[in-house]
């Protein structure tokens, strides 16, 4: 007790829970928290995540940045929805695994480009699945990893509506 009481004067000070309103499926509550630059506390209806930035611009580097967040979402959505297909289809696959890196390339031949270099965002992913299926079966597989709903989301027109 006295080891404790003595070290908590060089821990940092807990921020107080945030009051949260109630949550929806599908919904997100985000919150900056106090004493942090960057820092956010991200809430769900039964979860709770961090986000921030790194270190090397002035972040704590508490948890993921906000495309890792993202990549993250597509990552776990299309080993969710590939794991969904072979189980429905009985196919034995003992392993997933989502690469996924984001970059920001410039745009070749760009028509509509006045003068202006352009970026456009590209993820790359790569897939490896391990497991016991022929290699028809695999290519359906990787068809179907297109098919996971953030992944749609991502190739779709994304409206972003003010409540």
């Amino acid at each position: 007790e006295v080891i404790g009481a003595w070290s908590r004067r060089f821990l940092p000070k807990e921020a107080p829970a945030p009051q949260l309103p109630k949550l929806e499926k599908n919904e997100t509550f985000t919150q900056t928290r106090e004493g942090h630059l960057y820092t956010v506390d991200i809430f769900t209806k039964n979860h709770h995540l961090v986000g921030d930035e790194p270190k090397e611009v002035k972040g704590d580097d508490l948890g993921m940045n906000p495309y890792e967040l993202l990549l993250s979402a597509l990552g776990a959505c299309t080993a969710m929805t590939l794991r969904m297909y072979t189980n429905r289809k009985k196919i034995n696959l003992t392993k997933i695994k989502v690469h996924l890196k984001h970059s920001k390339k410039h745009i070749e031949d760009c028509e509509t480009c006045d003068e202006k270099p352009q970026l456009i965002d590209h993820i790359d992913k790569r897939i490896e699945i391990e497991g016991d299926f022929t290699p028809e079966q695999e290519d359906r597989i990787l068809e179907i990893a297109e098919r996971c709903p953030v992944n749609k989301t991502l190739l779709s027109e994304v409206r972003i509506n003010k409540f």
